[in-house]
């Protein structure tokens, strides 16, 4: 019993956690998406910090602000409730099978963009579908897609298993992450000989792998760092973006990612297009070849709709 209430009380902590990190406001996540008090709200923060051992916010009059901590921490927390609301919904939905069931994935940061589109399209045809979402890093919705746990994620092309399909959505472009008092941050445009010699800050090559082999995004940093012929090799690796955001503001080091990363940047980072063809990679549809569901053919024949339908795809 003890242990039970435990479980509940971090799920709950976790949910107060995001509310604030999104809002940057105690009073406002209190008042407008939690229903609480201010005070009962600061109270179960300081608790979560005295729990995780770490200060997650800097107060301050103008609200709060995440700290290193907090932004690695915030990655796993969505993480974890979305694992949780994927689990309890599955459970409901084979308990009491009264509407169609859907489960859609989406990348971290990605969630913002597409799924507001893709539940149009699902609700304008099937207007009493229950749709359950999961927001996972890359690599754990192509394991959750290969185990049958959903139906459908906007995720990259990952070794997840010869029974997954991916249809391409889009291909973005690659940016240069660095600190915006960085002396390169001066220029328009960077050249990729420019970062040789630089602290160089890279996704893990094995922590979000489920398969063991690399996620798509840390192959495709190495084989575009490979084809230019330069030598560079992480000096930090991290298994989330908000990790990485943190070590270009610790470290002063730099990073290359995906333009949509800019969803995490914090204020001392800033951003800057690389010199010439700019390496890309792949944002797909991924589903298992064998799964019949007529929701998911409903979908995949309305991706160009969605795709055309969603402005600036950022």
């Amino acid at each position: 019993m003890l242990s039970r209430q435990r479980w509940t009380l971090e799920l709950r902590h976790l949910r107060y956690f995001v509310a604030v990190a999104e809002a940057r406001s105690l009073k406002l996540a209190a008042e407008e998406k939690l229903h609480t008090t201010q005070p009962s709200l600061s109270r179960q923060i300081r608790d979560l910090e005295n729990e995780v051992g770490a200060a997650l916010f800097l107060r301050g009059t103008r609200g709060v602000e995440l700290t290193a901590a907090g932004r690695v921490f915030l990655d796993h927390a969505r993480v974890m409730l979305s694992q949780a609301e994927t689990a309890v919904q599955s459970v409901r939905q084979i308990a009491n099978p009264t509407k169609p069931y859907f489960s859609l994935g989406f990348m971290i940061g990605h969630d913002s963009t597409w799924l507001p589109k893709t539940l149009q399209i699902l609700r304008d045809e099937l207007p009493n579908i229950h749709v359950v979402i999961s927001t996972q890093n890359s690599p754990q919705l192509a394991a959750a897609l290969s185990q049958g746990l959903i139906d459908v994620a906007f995720l990259r092309r990952e070794d997840g298993g010869p029974g997954l399909e991916y249809s391409l959505i889009i291909e973005e472009p690659f940016e240069v992450f660095l600190p915006k008092d960085h002396p390169l941050a001066a220029q328009s445009v960077i050249k990729a000989k420019e970062i040789v010699g630089e602290t160089f800050l890279s996704v893990s090559g094995t922590a979000l792998s489920v398969s063991g082999k690399p996620p798509a995004l840390r192959l495709a940093i190495d084989r575009y760092l490979k084809e230019r012929g330069l030598d560079i090799r992480p000096s930090h690796e991290v298994d989330n973006l908000g990790g990485v955001m943190s070590l270009i503001a610790s470290t002063r080091g730099i990073a290359l990612l995906p333009a949509y990363a800019k969803t995490f940047l914090p204020d001392s980072v800033t951003t800057r297009p690389l010199q010439g063809c700019s390496p890309t990679i792949d944002l797909s549809v991924g589903y298992r070849r064998v799964n019949s569901s007529a929701t998911l053919k409903l979908l995949l024949s309305r991706v160009d709709e969605l795709v055309a339908e969603v402005p600036n795809h950022a």
